[in-house]
């Protein structure tokens, strides 16, 4: 069952040998070194990286991405699999460049210190960062050169270039160019009496030097050597397709632009033609407004323009680009060969979806497995209200179907018993059916309360636009709570029954999202527990209104309480290993950053608790340290769905707390966003969430561990015959369906040691 090779390096000779291999080495293979780390320096930054307990958040990410990228490997995928993920490592990449890059540059343009988590300060880090990306897209472009690209004929498909037409498929090709590519094309030039064009980020850019010198129009211009800039439209499709026999040709754009670009220049000889893309810094923040309903939206509109034209971060260009362009690119934008990445294959493999999209490859996707309705759903014959009123339900998404939630909102919008439907938005689907629900509810004269996260990243426009829409609808609408981004994912609707009214509640992990519901893992509770709705109810008062909250029955909020909360619970666990009782700590996440939580899992450890963590993409703790962390294990599982359930699991002496949760431990979501930790109480409910830990345990096909080193290993199925594939992106199906043994996180108990370090306090400083 091994996807690919796996990751093992040892500690300090292998950081060494890893950072010497990250040297910035040229991709078209050349002897330039100009852009390497100096071999001195590869030294200090190993023994930054390997001394300090913590792993860098950045470059923890980047080793996310290579698992995504492991799957590209795996010959048990089809071809389309493997380059659906190969797609997804090059969207990561450019988020990764937008945002965490573009932080790094906030420190260095604005002269700000900032020491990363490995101990480097801002400039050897990105030299290292920067470094370390390098080597994962020359790993991208040899996976797509070597492994991928060999076997598109054998799928009869080909990406072409110009040179492998026929003359008559030519001829058809400039025609699509000459009708509906030319009209779309603006040279734009830069010299001395022309500005320097604003170039759109994650677009194909063609770079042209010309000399005008032999022509009579420009005979009085005494710089005759001049640079245009072509960018090609978005909004065209990357390929053309050609259909030659039972095979398809995709021709990239760009082949057919620089075959016609003559065109555009005419009595004026072309020195060059260089293909290149940018990313731009689009990690902004706000300044305060005192008039939060129009000031902050504004100024919220303002930003996403700004994005539009920050800082260039990074570029891509092909190989033998003209030298003097990519000179004054560099001096134009302040950048450096650390910036550049030279490509000798296709340029953003984002654009391969269109290929994996095609009709005539439907079929080679991995098919959906259609979602489970809960037992109880059917028992009642689909009446959601009277299966959430008898007893809580916890929804695995997308095992289970996103439906009822859906349903709920949608039967409440229509029900002339309900009241009032309050939630938080933080994303939502392009044609949403819960703000067609919110609508439909506030023409039925319900009160809707929605708040809107509109600096929910790169989803603000559309979050404007659906607030906006909501609010001339009769809706009553917030706009986010001051500077904190409110990341929870809460629902209430007021119902009246008889001579009663009843409050529906759904707590989650995951957004009102019904497209996502299908591709990411996430857990959803429906009560009428009337502690969850009292709790919820209070909190939808307090970020509504001037309310203070009181303490909650079984809600923890940020940003007032949820790392001190969850200090105690891993005090608790310390304690009890220390008093010889029961202890252990199973925590699910997409990313484990927070400091002062990783500290107190490691005085844990030391305690005696044993730690199992469950974090698919960043993790800062570094397991496996002697005399720090040997208790604990932390793996990651990357497959078919994104991973993205927010799960805490406290042994507490034989009485399981087990929570739900938005929230990762992160900074920013303990001291900048308003997030809720949602403790499950039922027993069916508890039972469930502990058995999604205990499969998420025993995946062997797509679990990876992390090593002390900060390497990933692949787990791999025994030898023994006794030993199955485990794979919990279709187990869970069948799970689901029919429910399974008892889950046991924890068989074997602690024994009790001492802590080694003394207890930081409780109560921390929210600036780290």
């Amino acid at each position: 069952m091994n996807k690919g090779k796996a990751n093992e390096r040892g500690s300090k000779g292998s950081l060494f040998s890893f950072l010497n291999g990250l040297v910035g080495s040229t991709s078209n293979k050349s002897d330039d070194k100009s852009s390497a780390i100096p071999e001195s320096k590869i030294s200090r930054y190993a023994d930054s990286i390997e001394q300090s307990n913590y792993i860098s958040r950045d470059l923890s990410w980047l080793k996310f991405n290579e698992r995504v990228l492991d799957q590209t490997r795996d010959s048990n995928l089809n071809l389309f699999e493997r380059l659906k993920f190969l797609a997804i490592t090059s969207s990561n990449l450019d988020e990764f460049f937008t945002i965490r890059l573009g932080s790094l540059y906030n420190y260095l343009d604005y002269h700000k210190e900032r020491i990363d988590y490995s101990g480097l300060r801002e400039i050897p880090f990105r030299k290292a960062l920067l470094s370390a990306v390098r080597q994962f897209c020359q790993e991208q472009d040899r996976i797509f050169d070597e492994e991928l690209k060999p076997l598109f004929k054998s799928h009869k498909f080909q990406v072409v270039k110009i040179s492998d037409l026929t003359s008559n498929e030519l001829t058809e090709v400039v025609d699509y160019f000459d009708y509906t590519i030319y009209p779309m094309l603006t040279p734009m030039l830069f010299d001395h009496t022309h500005a320097f064009p604003v170039l759109i980020a994650k677009t194909l850019i063609f770079g042209v030097v010309t000399d005008s010198s032999r022509s009579t129009l420009f005979s009085e211009d005494s710089e005759t050597k001049k640079i245009s800039f072509v960018q090609i439209p978005g909004n065209l499709p990357r390929f053309y397709t050609i259909e030659r026999n039972d095979e398809l040709l995709f021709l990239p754009i760009e082949e057919i632009v620089r075959h016609e670009i003559k065109k555009l220049y005419r009595n004026v000889e072309i020195q060059s033609v260089s293909l290149f893309r940018i990313v731009r810094n689009g990690d902004f923040t706000l300044e305060e407004s005192d008039d939060i309903e129009s000031d902050f939206v504004d100024e919220i509109k303002q930003k996403i323009k700004s994005r539009r034209l920050g800082r260039v971060v990074y570029m891509e260009i092909e190989a033998n680009a003209n030298e003097w362009l990519v000179n004054i690119l560099q001096k134009r934008w302040e950048i450096d060969k650390y910036n550049i990445f030279v490509d000798e294959c296709l340029i953003d493999y984002t654009c391969l979806w269109q290929i994996i999209r095609h009709p005539e490859f439907q079929e080679e996707l991995e098919p959906i497995h259609p979602p489970v309705s809960p037992k109880r759903l059917k028992e009642k014959n689909n009446d959601i209200f009277e299966v959430v009123r008898e007893k809580d339900l916890l929804l695995h998404h997308p095992y289970n179907n996103f439906e009822p939630v859906l349903q709920l909102l949608e039967r409440a919008a229509e029900d002339p018993d309900v009241l009032a439907i309050k939630l938080t938005i933080y994303r939502l689907a392009k044609k949403s059916r819960v703000t067609q629900a919110l609508l439909k509810a506030a023409e039925n004269g319900k009160h809707v309360s929605a708040l809107f996260e509109i600096k929910a990243r790169f989803d603000e426009e559309n979050n404007i636009r659906e607030a906006e829409r909501l609010q001339r609808a009769g809706c009553f609408v917030i706009y986010g709570i001051g500077w904190y981004k409110t990341h929870t994912k809460l629902m209430l609707i007021v119902r009246k029954e008889g001579n009663r009214v009843v409050q529906y509640a759904h707590l989650a992990s995951g957004n009102y999202n019904e497209d996502t519901a299908r591709l990411y893992t996430d857990i959803g509770l429906l009560t009428t527990n009337p502690a969850y709705t009292k709790d919820i109810s209070e909190f939808f008062n307090v970020i509504t209104g001037h309310s203070q909250p009181v303490d909650y029955r079984y809600l923890i909020t940020s940003p007032r309480d949820m790392r001190r909360r969850l200090i105690e619970l891993i005090r608790n666990e310390a304690s009890n290993a220390q008093q010889g009782l029961p202890s252990g700590i199973c925590i699910k996440l997409n990313s484990l950053e927070d400091r002062y939580i990783i500290d107190e899992l490691y005085k844990a450890s030391q305690a005696g608790v044993r730690i199992k963590l469950i974090i698919r993409g960043i993790c800062c703790l570094r397991p496996g340290r002697q005399h720090l962390s040997e208790n604990i294990t932390v793996r990651s599982v990357v497959g078919l769905y994104l991973e993205h359930a927010r799960i805490f699991y406290f042994h507490n002496n034989g009485e399981p707390r087990v929570y739900g949760s938005s929230a990762d431990i992160m900074v920013r979501s303990f001291d900048k966003r308003i997030e809720s930790m949602f403790e499950l109480v039922d027993d069916e409910v508890k039972k469930h969430a502990i058995e999604i830990l205990y499969y998420n345990l025993r995946d062997n096909v797509n679990a990876y561990e992390l090593q002390e080193d900060g390497s990933y290993s692949k787990v791999k199925c025994s030898l023994t015959p006794d030993d199955q594939p485990i794979n919990i992106h279709k187990m869970f199906f069948e799970i689901e369906e029919n429910g399974s043994e008892e889950a046991n996180l924890f068989a074997q108990q602690n024994a009790p040691t001492e802590i080694v370090s003394e207890e930081t306090p409780i109560e921390t400083e929210t600036n780290q």
